[in-house]
């Protein structure tokens, strides 16, 4: 495998184009229905190297360089991982933005992380165009597709004179927070290096051939886990990613045979999505060797593999922190929510409301670090602009992850809850908090608590309570139209899917809601007489 030391993306780039140069790098499925490449496409790391070479030309002539930063927003094409490298071997950052979002939304990130240019592809320009109309921030863009054409020059020059090094920020991917706003994560070369070794690195059924894997891998380009973690670990040992535009039940089996994929990257979903659909003769016919992901349900995970024929590996990962904990040796732990053991460079504790360890099997906050001499070591650099929620994060030398686990005496971890005020549905981390101020922007709403509820599909789902302002008149209308509001102002899945008015909410005395006092422990919300089903609405 390629050494990282001390080295750039750009630097390890070139040697893997030098040592691999006739493997294919990326890959796509072929898709009718796809605005782009349509009969699939196909890439060699030789090939990838010239138009990377190309892209990062136009860059450095048109004035753009080490400091600046652009937004990528180009869905799932693969050329997405390409224009990546070519910026980030000049000094780039990139931002992805996430096609889901709404324009305020977008805009957000755009106020907050300046870029100084963006790449769109058509498809998404009208919608790139209506998030910069509600930006305060100005900034021109390209079509991904005009590249060749010419850019618009550099509104000022690199702020950094130095060349790109290890600590130079590499990318600013933006994660779900608890006070409602999105936090941009700073990550270095160094820090995406890291990130790729680690994961090929784990062993037991985790073992990666150089050369010779195909990973399939349907989460979004603009996430850590298709962008950083696989896709580098691919590019580390010689191997091709595989990218569709996203998850497809009807196209999976089809998909993983016809582009010969020998891993695959799952979601919780993925599995009783699968589950559900009648026997194929493409489920029998594929290469795989394992899955990697997270969430499965311990009670669908042996007889998923059972059927299907291939180990899922389930890990834990963070994009401040992502040194993946894996189960990936033998005996594996498949009827339990166990994601992984501690060991040299990810050292865990369990730690109280207090910050003291607890006992083995005690469920308490898991909180990580490299070493004690290197605690920050392997993981973001910070969050932009928001340097004492960076310290908070990393308060007496660990990173508080805002998960509730247990670990055993062996160094087993086994994922509980999630600590955080965030909802986990079909993948996708959403603050309670933002959809809550979302509702209180609505003139009939005096108070709203959002929680999340079991989801037999999408792991959870966004239940609001809602308690209604004066004069509001609580029913099927004002529900509706509650909905609508979210709807239209937040991403699809943000939404609430249940709402239920309720005459007031418990609260601490700092007037805090207590949300765990809502509803008894051993009430299902959903199931209630007066709640408001909207699971069906929340399309794209």
């Amino acid at each position: 495998m390629i050494e990282i030391e001390g080295r750039t993306l750009a630097e390890v780039w070139k040697e893997a184009v030098a040592r691999h140069g006739s493997n294919a790098l990326l890959a796509c499925p072929a898709d009718a229905e796809r605005a782009y490449h349509p009969q699939g496409y196909e890439v060699t790391y030789a090939e990838a190297g010239k138009y990377i070479e190309q892209v990062a030309g136009a860059f450095r002539e048109a004035g753009y360089g080490h400091g600046h930063r652009i937004v990528l927003d180009m869905e799932n094409r693969p050329e997405h991982f390409l224009i990546k490298l070519a910026l980030n071997g000049i000094g780039i950052s990139c931002v992805p933005v996430n096609p889901d979002l709404r324009p305020a939304e977008i805009a957000y990130i755009f106020d907050d992380s300046t870029p100084m240019l963006a790449i769109v592809s058509a498809t998404r320009e009208a919608a790139f165009r209506e998030a910069l109309a509600e930006s305060t921030h100005s900034f021109a863009h390209v079509l991904m597709d005009d590249l060749a054409g010419g850019l618009p020059d550099a509104a000022c020059p690199p702020p950094a004179t130095h060349p790109a090094d290890g600590a130079t920020e590499a990318s600013l991917l933006y994660t779900s927070g608890t006070t409602g706003r999105p936090k941009g994560c700073m990550l270095s070369h160094e820090y995406e290096l890291m990130v790729g070794q680690w994961y090929v690195t784990r062993g037991g059924l985790l073992t990666f051939r150089e050369g010779e894997e195909r990973l399939y891998n349907p989460l979004p380009a603009f996430h850590i886990n298709s962008l950083i973690v696989s896709f580098l670990g691919m590019m580390l040992t010689g191997n091709c990613q595989i990218q569709p535009a996203r998850f497809s039940r009807s196209a999976w089996w089809r998909d993983i045979c016809e582009t010969r994929a020998s891993i695959i990257h799952y979601l919780g979903i993925v599995a009783p999505v699968l589950m559900d659909t009648p026997v194929s003769p493409h489920e029998k016919q594929h290469n795989v060797r394992f899955g990697v992901g997270a969430g499965i349900e311990p009670t669908l995970h042996g007889a998923f593999e059972e059927r299907f024929g291939f180990p899922l590996i389930e890990v834990w990962g963070m994009t401040e922190m992502c040194r993946i904990f894996a189960d990936c040796e033998e005996p594996r732990h498949i009827d339990t929510r166990a994601i992984g053991r501690t060991g040299p460079g990810l050292e865990a504790r369990v730690v109280d409301e207090n910050d003291e360890e607890v006992p083995h099997g005690t469920p308490g906050e898991l909180t990580v670090r490299y070493s004690e001499e290197e605690p920050r070591k392997g993981a973001c650099s910070g969050y932009l602009n928001q340097p004492q929620a960076t310290e908070d994060a990393w308060r007496g030398g660990w990173f508080h992850t805002g998960d509730t686990v247990t670990k055993d005496e062996t160094g087993m971890v086994f994922f509980v809850d999630r600590k955080k005020n965030i909802i986990r549905r079909s993948g996708e981390n959403i603050s309670a908090a933002e959809v809550e101020a979302c509702l209180l922007g609505h003139e009939a709403v005096g108070q709203a608590a959002v929680l999340a509820v079991a989801d037999d599909v999408r792991d959870e789902e966004v239940f609001a309570c809602v308690v209604p302002g004066v004069g509001a008149s609580p029913g099927g209308d004002l529900a509706q139209e509650l909905f609508e509001h979210c709807f239209e102002r937040v991403a699809h899945y943000k939404a609430p899917g249940w709402l239920l008015f309720v005459d007031d909410l418990p609260v601490t005395g700092t007037q805090k809601v207590s949300k765990h006092l809502i509803f008894g422990d051993d009430e299902d919300p959903t199931k209630l007489d007066d709640v408001f089903d909207f699971r069906e609405r929340k399309r794209r």
